[in-house]
């Protein structure tokens, strides 16, 4: 591991490995937290980007990036009514958007006026087995993991849980990467993402219906943040038509396989 706003070590990285593609996920991407770590956000954020760029056209030149930025980027603290398109105009909310939408234009900057071959992808929600109990679907499988080991009182911490957001399982993304990375076209942004809305009281309601105890669920003011995009959900159909991805695995089956993944991390047996 190194830390990204260190240039020299990851010049000597790119350097060491000579890539063909490289896809840039290095970044702080808990949303509530970048409120307390606004700095640091930009530092890790847009400096780090600028030093991977700026590498990649030094010692690397012939390779291909994917920079993952976030659909946080369109903002939009109204009720929106329509799926999401990539030339939607983007609304900052919070350090974390703010961040990411520099770093896009920092990597169209390198684009056109550099000739990096890049393009960026506009990250919707994922989640799946492996994801830090920083966010949400992984935060409340592993809490209740922790209840089922008899490690934590039956109640389980939420913050906002009337929010809707789109969804998709990390194990699909990674395909819809790799897509891109054989097929996308320089230069463009394209969204990741299922399409669909679901509400965070319904992952609560399907992981607490494979719990093997009564939880009861207490809101948590610390879990709340300063600002919350009521409906996030995108167009998917760029992707698709540029690539033929399509999301194959169903959100209740990437909610039971989180779930068993914090079962056996924790040493609980685990539900067939």
């Amino acid at each position: 591991h190194i830390d990204i706003r260190e240039r020299n070590s990851l010049a000597w990285l790119v350097e060491d490995f000579d890539p063909h593609w490289v896809i840039h996920l290095a970044a702080l991407s808990n949303v509530r937290l970048s409120w307390k770590k606004r700095r640091e956000t930009l530092e890790v954020n847009l400096l780090g980007t600028f030093n991977l760029v700026e590498v990649l056209r030094e010692k690397a030149p012939q390779a291909r990036l994917l920079f993952v930025s976030s659909s946080d980027v369109y903002g939009f603290l109204h009720p929106i009514d329509h799926p999401l398109r990539e030339d939607e105009p983007l609304q900052i909310v919070n350090p974390y958007a703010f961040s990411k939408a520099c770093s896009e234009m920092l990597v169209s900057f390198y684009q056109r006026i550099e000739g990096l071959d890049s393009l960026i992808v506009r990250a919707f929600p994922h989640t799946g087995p492996g994801q830090s109990p920083l966010f949400v679907c992984s935060d409340w499988a592993y809490q209740i993991a922790q209840i089922e080991k008899g490690e934590h009182q039956a109640f389980l911490k939420v913050g906002n849980i009337e929010i809707k957001r789109d969804f998709t399982d990390v194990r699909d993304v990674v395909q819809a990467y790799l897509g891109l990375l054989e097929k996308g076209r320089r230069g463009e942004i394209y969204n990741v993402c299922s399409g669909e809305a679901v509400s965070l009281r319904w992952i609560l309601e399907t992981l607490l219906a494979q719990a093997r105890e009564e939880i009861k669920v207490e809101v948590d003011p610390a879990r709340l943040r300063k600002t919350d995009i009521p409906v996030l959900y995108g167009d998917n159909s760029k992707l698709k038509k540029t690539t033929g991805w399509e999301p194959r695995i169903p959100l209740a089956q990437t909610l039971k396989d989180l779930l068993n993944y914090w079962r056996r991390k924790l040493g609980v047996e685990v539900q067939k």
